[in-house]
Formats: C-alpha cells, sequence, structure tokens
C-alpha cells in the first residue's frame, strides 16, 4: 500500500489593499495556504496545483490519487476561501502567484494549474497575464497585473470546468424575477416551473427566456454602477465608504437542470449540485447569491467580467488539456468543447470526456481513476 503525507504549506503575500474579509486574523497573516500530498520520502518534480476562487481544496478529492501517481498535489485556497461575497478575480491571481512562486522555489521544476469547477475561470487568465499581462484597471478596482510579475507556469487543465462564473451565472439566472425587491412575485410567462412552460421548452421560450436573462443581468450591473456612482459623489455618502453588499435571489434556473433536450448529455435531468432547481433557485448558499457592488461587476456581470477563459485561452501557448464526465449535471460537454476549441494558439490542445462522471466523482472510484490517469498519461 503506498503511504502518502501530507504537508500544509503556506506562502506570503502582499498586505490586502482593503478591508475584503472581515477577518482581522486572515489579513494579518497574509498568507495564502495550500496542502501537498505526496508519496511518503519523494521529491516529485511536478506540483498539480488544484485551484478555484473560492472552494476549500486543502481536501480536494484528487489529490490523493494525484500522489499515488508520483506528483506533488496541491490543494490551493484564495483569500476568498468560503466567501465570494467581495471577490475581486485580479486579486486570486495575485495570490495564485504568490503559492506558484513558491512552489517553484521549493524544489518543483514543472508547475501545473488545474481549473477545476469555477477554477476555470481564473486559470486561464492567469496563465495569459503571466506570460502577456495586459490587464492594467479591472473593473471593481482590482490591481494593475502588468506590474504584478506573475509566473508562467508549464501546462493547465480544466477539470469538470465552465468557461466562467458571469457567463454561468447569466445561464442560471431567474428571468422571472422582474423585481429584485420580491423575489417570490415571478412572471408567468418567463417562469421555467409554470405549467404553461412545461419542458421540453419550445425554441420561443427558450430564446425569449435567455435574453430576459441576459437583461437581468445587466439590470443588475447597472444598479450597482448607480450605487457606486453615488458613493463617489454624493454629499450624504459615508466618507471612506465606496462599496455595499447585496442580496441576489434566483440563481439556480437554468432551464438545462429541467430539459435534457438542451445540450444533451448523460446527466440525470430534474438535480442539481444543491438539491431539486426549485430549492436551489432560492438556498441561502447558492451561488452569486451575496454579493457588494464591484464584486458583482467583476466576477459576474457578463458585460464587465474578465475571468473568462474563452477570452483568454486563444491567447495561451503552452500545452493545454480538457477533462470533463459526461454526466456533470452543471458542467456540460458543449462548455468543455467551447473551451477547447478557443484553444488556438496553445504548443497541444486535448479533450478527454470521461463517460458518466459526474462533477466531483462522487462515489465513482473507476471514472475518477480514469480522470486522473488522463492528467497523468498527457503530462508525460
Amino acid at each position: 500500500m503506498i503511504e502518502l503525507e501530507r504537508n500544509l504549506i503556506g506562502a506570503r503575500t502582499e498586505a490586502h489593499a482593503k478591508v475584503e474579509i472581515y477577518s482581522g486574523v486572515a489579513r494579518m497573516a497574509r498568507t495564502v495556504w495550500a496542502s501537498e500530498v505526496k508519496i511518503v520520502g519523494t521529491n516529485p518534480s511536478t506540483a498539480i496545483m488544484i485551484c478555484h476562487p473560492t472552494a476549500n481544496f486543502l481536501g480536494h478529492y484528487a489529490l490523493a490519487g494525484l500522489a499515488e501517481r508520483g506528483f506533488g498535489a496541491i490543494g490551493f485556497t484564495t483569500r476568498y476561501v468560503g466567501n465570494d461575497a467581495s471577490l475581486i478575480m485580479e486579486n486570486c491571481l495575485l495570490d495564485m502567484g504568490t503559492m506558484v512562486e513558491h512552489l517553484y522555489a521549493s524544489g518543483y521544476e514543472r508547475v501545473v494549474l488545474v481549473g477545476n469547477s469555477g477554477g476555470a475561470s481564473i486559470v486561464p487568465y492567469y496563465q495569459a497575464q503571466a506570460l502577456s499581462p495586459s490587464v492594467t484597471a479591472p473593473v471593481g478596482g482590482g490591481p494593475d497585473l502588468t506590474t504584478a510579475g506573475l509566473r508562467p507556469v508549464d501546462a493547465i487543465i480544466m477539470l469538470n470546468g465552465h468557461p466562467g462564473r458571469a457567463r454561468l451565472s447569466s445561464e442560471w439566472l431567474d428571468p422571472a424575477i422582474t423585481d429584485e425587491s420580491q423575489p417570490f412575485v415571478r412572471d408567468p410567462g418567463l417562469d421555467m416551473y409554470h405549467p404553461d412552460n412545461a419542458p421540453p421548452y419550445t425554441a420561443a421560450f427558450i430564446t425569449a427566456y435567455r435574453a430576459a436573462q441576459i437583461a437581468r443581468n445587466r439590470r443588475i450591473a447597472a444598479w450597482c454602477e448607480q450605487q457606486l456612482d453615488w458613493l463617489a459623489s454624493s454629499p450624504d455618502a459615508p466618507a471612506g465608504l465606496d462599496d455595499i453588499s447585496f442580496i441576489i435571489h434566483g440563481t439556480g434556473a437554468d432551464l438545462r437542470f429541467m430539459d435534457g433536450t438542451i445540450d444533451p448529455s448523460d446527466r440525470e435531468v430534474g438535480v442539481t449540485l444543491w438539491g431539486p432547481p426549485q430549492v436551489a433557485n432560492y438556498m441561502p448558499a447558492g451561488i452569486s447569491r451575496s454579493s457588494t457592488c464591484r464584486s458583482f461587476l467583476n466576477q459576474w456581470s457578463i458585460d464587465h467580467a474578465q475571468g473568462d477563459s474563452l477570452r483568454w485561452l486563444p491567447e495561451i501557448t503552452s500545452p493545454v488539456l480538457v477533462v470533463l464526465g459526461s454526466a456533470d449535471p452543471t458542467v456540460l460537454p458543449n462548455m468543455a468543447q467551447q473551451m477547447y476549441d478557443a484553444t488556438t494558439a496553445a504548443s497541444r490542445r486535448d479533450l478527454h470526456f470521461v463517460k458518466g462522471g459526474t462533477h466531483y466523482f462522487e462515489n465513482q472510484p473507476d471514472q475518477l481513476a480514469e480522470a486522473l490517469d488522463t492528467i497523468t498519461d498527457w503530462l508525460a
């Protein structure tokens, strides 16, 4: 039996430019954390660092399997772990860069970034800005990436990853909510659960629904811009306050949850990762539920967010691998295909579907092994 060791590694960061997390302890620590898993007594030459903007990957399900295959498996967390309410995407890139530098400095010859789930929003963005930095003034007040000195990694991988948080949020946003202050007052003509709009949905309903989702995303963005303008210009605004938070209801209303004929896959229809769609749509722990105005514009706005893999993949010249479970209820094959198709400049690009694999490969040891073997063989 292979014996593994797990180490907690910390990498020092610059002081936060502003209060983004309420924990003073975390701000003073100026450290981002990761767990390193490897075979006892070994010093692997390649580190595989699994990334997400907010998820706690210290105990990621793939770490042990990657370590058993001879890698240094790194489960990384940004400063925003467990809290995307005030997240600024470009700060995630700074945190990633700090850990990447630490891994190279600690003896790893190669570092590979894996964008898992929402991590595919930041991994291509990171590599593009490390190879040829161009973003100077991100919306929401993020850092100038042309002065960040991000170090390029050797390859990037998308594992069960969707193209971007703003794209996903827009495709999940409930257009039946037309008044943000009354989340349960619904427009029946745009209600995916109304009996008159039962799946399979008509082409006309799908077109109207998608347009209304984008329109709602833009209404929220416009409201955020108005609030920020008021804070910046009104004499009644509290001195020094440059952002406020708010709640977004109805963020789990993707038509594909209820209609398997839209973007067909092996997924189970009528479920989400958080239970029935009707519940996930409103539950307090829902995606993009709580946000500040700056953070919404930075990560969720379809017109402003730059953490979009389809924007950056065409600029990446290093090798790119896309791996997706075909039964993932959230990330669908066409999303993986979009990322693969966008990878036009890479020295190598590959796409692999794990038949029957779900989002977390939960209780699926064979599918998980296939995904990890695919990564291993590709890196070899």
